[in-house]
């Protein structure tokens, strides 16, 4: 590993992330539109379409981290690519809700798998002084694909209809595999695995799920509830607040406040520590819904867009970054996929309690509440982590010495 964070490889997984993520928001949009327009569909169905989605994907992470220890990063990477660049290729062909259904699941295993190696990759691709700078700017990734994904996929489908769609989220992936397969990924030695040892062994809950990484990952499964409520039902709180028009910048917004603050976050990360980021964002992320949940008109909904930007987008890759750092460098893969299949339970639970709240107690209730949920999470983070947080930094950097 060099000590120069901005190498060929480290923009490569960037890109590759990107893209990938582009897609996965792209159709997160688009999929229930062509189920109701196209294949006349209902809203139920196409619910159960993000379920099977999510549900595949997590269900994948894990046994996907045991595959990298077992097989070799480079192997379940490229199998990965493989998988995905194969579901994106067969929505020309979906007639019928079983077959998108069946497909949703297959491009499921393909999104599981690809985050958990591109995030196995970006790991050990950053040098330990700049963790916290390197998955920052990972991260930033993911959030910019978050704001641009939805803009393009409505786009396309109103305007062009579902082949184009289809045609212009194939095109995206190529582009995402072709930066993957420039990457440079170090062999690595790996368990020697047999045929008689793999049904020996099966699949143990301890290869499964990296302990090491799941305390902490569970940071994030509780502040992923409270973002639930934004990825799923800030558009239609916009439409009450009859601020439709403006509900397409929310995000956007969002990206900018990330985008201005990633330098600066990232680097005081490595420089002070995470409680020293991560208090301030959890305060930030509590201001923003509170924000949102006062909003009447289109200044202050847009302001709380930026707290919550600044908050949750910094509290993300803050906690992955500890949840890949905490872990032995061999077990990367499965804390990698840990963490995220811990953050998905969390936006995938939380999506349903908030929308059972959101019909009984209106939007902007179920905003107001979010925002002391959220606030309480300081007290979450300093048991789970903060209150160990020096202690745990001295021990990650004398590994990483020896």
């Amino acid at each position: 590993m060099v000590n120069r964070l901005w190498t060929k490889d480290y923009i490569l997984v960037c890109l590759t992330t990107f893209f990938m993520f582009l897609n996965y928001y792209y159709l997160l949009v688009t999929i229930p539109i062509y189920l109701i327009q196209d294949l006349q569909g209902n809203t139920a169905q196409a619910g159960l379409l993000v379920l099977v989605f999510y549900v595949a994907a997590i269900v994948i992470r894990p046994i996907a981290g045991q595959w990298i220890g077992s097989f070799g990063l480079k192997k379940v990477f490229l199998a990965s690519l493989i998988i995905y660049i194969g579901a994106a290729f067969m929505y020309f062909f979906t007639a019928s809700l079983m077959s998108l259904m069946i497909l949703r699941v297959i491009h499921g295993i393909g999104f599981g798998m690809v985050t958990t190696t591109t995030g196995t990759i970006v790991a050990n691709l950053i040098p330990q002084h700049r963790k916290g700078e390197g998955m920052g700017y990972y991260g930033l990734m993911m959030n910019i694909s978050m704001a641009l994904g939805p803009f393009f996929g409505l786009l396309a489908i109103n305007q062009w209809g579902s082949s184009m769609m289809f045609a212009i989220s194939f095109v995206s992936v190529i582009i995402g595999v072709l930066t993957g397969l420039f990457i440079s990924i170090p062999k690595e030695e790996k368990k020697a695995v047999t045929e008689k040892g793999l049904k020996k062994k099966g699949l143990n809950i301890n290869d499964l799920i990296e302990l090491s990484a799941f305390r902490v990952s569970l940071i994030c499964f509780f502040f992923a509830i409270v973002y639930s409520s934004i990825v799923s039902f800030v558009s239609v709180y916009a439409e009450e607040l009859q601020l439709t028009e403006v509900a397409s910048y929310f995000f956007i917004v969002y990206v900018v406040a990330l985008i201005i603050s990633r330098p600066f976050t990232g680097r005081w990360f490595d420089q002070y520590g995470a409680n020293v980021i991560i208090i301030p964002s959890i305060i930030s992320f509590a201001i923003g819904m509170f924000l949102l949940s006062q909003a009447n008109g289109a200044l202050i909904f847009l302001l709380s867009a930026a707290f919550i930007g600044l908050g949750w987008g910094t509290i993300f890759p803050s906690v992955q970054t500890i949840a890949i750092s905490v872990a032995a460098p061999e077990k990367r893969g499965a804390a990698t996929a840990t963490f995220y299949s811990t953050m998905d339970a969390g936006i995938g639970i939380g999506s349903v309690i908030v929308g059972i709240l959101g019909a009984k107690i209106g939007y902007s209730s179920l905003y107001f509440y979010s925002s002391i949920f959220a606030l309480a999470g300081i007290i979450v983070y300093h048991y789970l982590h903060g209150k160990d947080s020096r202690s745990l930094r001295e021990s990650v950097k004398e590994r990483e010495l020896a």
